[in-house]
């Protein structure tokens, strides 16, 4: 095992220990020694037989564990549309497997892609706690004995397990619908995206070229939160091995959703595998999970996800964790926004079974870790392939079949992963330096322009007020302020003025996807400016550096004429499109580093 890998493993168990074994035995005390639904009295049994008329004699047989079905299905994201006609498939196979199943809850489901710099996305990030209290609600009949979750996109994933570890006395599988094939470019959507910003490409040849790009049911190409978090579920334990990156509506992707119901079904306490979620979302898993998100760059999201699961599950971990690792985990991947591939790319390299090969070897993964395919992380080294109708397990490959898309341990892209956490009188924020592998633009030093609103600072840019060198500042952006709203949509023009050769960077309290590229940011910045954050004193014109190699966010400005500053005033209450409803959520939304829940 690295060093610094085992330090930071144990510097977790230690922070984690009270709340952990809080978590833990809550979890035993809830294990039965029979089916769930047999323990309630025959009035409300009834109820649940009454409206599964086709499984009442199965869920009348005490040895046939009853299995639920949770779901985002949604015609509206491309990655959830395949779910649809999930849980019949589902149904079938746990029935051939000997259990039954009943599709418990739908969930919300939110596409950042359609809200994307619209008022919807205020709504984004709180969806993810609306998620986990869905499914808490749907697991409070306590009727099944094994849970599927269907989900894939940003704030899905991480809201199930949220929810489910609140049950993870059951044993719980997440079934993913695999990525859409590639469809043009992303550096080439970007270049119309950057003509089009700059009336150079008309609305009809931007829609052609988005057309080409979201094309297909499955998820996104691009290597951002969705795809993220189809490769932490992986780390973690809780897909099934190398199910996370084959194609949507493909042979093999219906053999690996009916080989999750087969396998959910052999993990309750009702028969010889028991496998409940608390025992698989370990401190153990959530560092493999880290380490496999930096060593692929991924989405600066998961660090605000990743510690909200870790705290559902009594497991506190933060920023310095996720810095400390990525000072010692090398950088494997390059896909876009970090290269040009995409995770097809990624996955017809070798995908998640070599790089796992590749991180064992180097004593980056802890191996004697439970998953729901049983003990020890090397089940991972394993990829499914086709056999009749069914998915089976066979070894993976050993050596990268493109060496610029997976590079080996021995000759990595770069000895660091790219997740820094700045610093400074400003706050804390963290940085991702993987798309910026040469090392430039990583230390900048400019004078602020201030915006409280993404439409101010696209004004600006249309307005041509912003070609200097400058730092932009967008603040009043954090969860308590608008929900955290993704910002991604600004950096098409922060991208062409460092095209036309200015010095650019940019400090918000906000966020920006893991599709955010050659932009340097200090995002998440926290304490964000209304709650009491700097942020809200910074003024036009002020200097501020952003220093990634020595970890800085700092105003220039002297503590005397800070002091005598007002802090701005909030641009006021978010309204609109129902985000008056979300206020009292909003207002008790922890801080980024916390994770940004107003649950946990």
């Amino acid at each position: 095992m690295h060093a610094t890998i085992h330090h930071v493993t144990q510097r977790i168990i230690e922070r984690s220990k009270a709340s952990r074994e809080d978590y833990l035995a809550r979890m035993a005390a809830a294990k039965g020694n029979g089916p769930f639904r047999k323990q309630l009295p025959c009035s409300n049994l009834a109820h649940d037989l009454a409206g599964c008329p086709s499984c009442r004699v199965a869920l009348l047989n005490e040895q046939v564990p009853n299995i639920g079905i949770i779901s985002a299905y949604s015609d509206l994201l491309s990655a959830h549309q395949p779910l649809g006609h999930y849980p019949e498939l589902l149904k079938q196979a746990v029935t051939e497997a000997g259990g039954t199943a009943q599709f418990a809850s739908g969930v919300p489901a939110m596409c950042d892609g359609i809200t994307q710099g619209e008022p919807g996305m205020d709504l984004s990030l709180m969806s993810r706690d609306v998620i986990a209290l869905s499914t808490v609600i749907a697991l409070s009949h306590n009727v099944f004995d094994g849970v599927l979750l269907l989900g894939v996109c940003d704030k899905i994933v991480p809201g199930l397990l949220m929810g489910g570890l609140q049950y993870g006395h059951l044993p719980m599988l997440l079934v993913p619908a695999g990525p859409m094939p590639s469809g043009i470019g992303n550096r080439e959507k970007n270049q119309v995206r950057e003509r089009f910003a700059k009336g150079e490409a008309t609305q009809a040849e931007l829609l052609a070229s988005e057309l080409q790009a979201y094309h297909s049911p499955g998820t996104c190409t691009f290597y951002g939160t969705a795809n993220s978090n189809q490769l932490m579920a992986e780390m973690l334990g809780v897909h099934l091995p190398g199910a996370s990156f084959v194609n949507a509506e493909t042979p093999l992707r219906e053999a690996l959703t009916k080989a999750a119901a087969t396998r959910i079904a052999a993990l309750t306490h009702l028969g010889q595998e028991y496998t409940p979620l608390a025992q698989v979302v370990s401190e153990k898993a959530v560092v493999n999970a880290m380490v496999g998100l930096l060593a692929t760059g991924g989405s600066t999201n998961e660090t605000m996800h990743l510690v909200a699961i870790a705290k559902a599950a009594g497991i506190s971990i933060n920023w310095d964790d996720f810095a400390e690792l990525s000072a010692a985990v090398p950088l494997l991947v390059r896909i876009y926004p970090n290269g040009s591939g995409d995770i097809n790319s990624f996955q017809q390299a070798g995908g998640t079974a070599l790089l796992i090969h590749e991180l064992l070897a180097g004593g980056f993964f802890h191996e004697d870790v439970q998953t729901v395919v049983g003990p020890g992380f090397r089940r991972y080294l394993q990829q499914p392939v086709l056999e009749g109708d069914k998915a089976i397990w066979q070894p993976g490959p050993e050596q990268s079949r493109d060496l610029s898309i997976i590079a080996s341990l021995a000759k990595p892209f770069a000895l660091i992963s790219g997740i820094k956490v700045l610093s400074g009188n400003l706050g804390r924020a963290i940085m991702k330096i993987s798309a910026l592998l040469d090392g430039e633009n990583t230390c900048v030093e400019a004078p602020a322009m201030v915006f409280s609103s993404q439409l101010a600072l696209e004004q600006a840019f249309n307005a041509g007020q912003m070609q200097r060198d400058l730092v932009a500042v967008l603040r009043f952006q954090g969860p308590r302020a608008n929900g955290m709203p993704e910002l991604h949509k600004l950096i098409t023009f922060l991208s062409i003025l460092m095209d036309q050769g200015y010095q650019v960077g940019m400090v918000t309290d906000g966020r920006l996807s893991g599709a955010s590229g050659k932009v340097p940011f200090a995002i998440h910045c926290t304490p964000e400016a209304l709650a009491g954050g700097l942020l809200a004193k910074v003024e036009d014109g002020d200097l501020i550096r952003m220093d990634a190699k020595n970890n800085l966010l700092e105003l220039k400005v002297d503590a005397v004429t800070l002091a005598k500053r007002t802090p701005a005033t909030p641009p006021g209450e978010p309204s609109g499109l129902g985000q008056q409803i979300f206020a009292p959520l909003r207002r008790v939304l922890a801080g980024a580093e916390e994770g940004a829940s107003g649950i946990f």
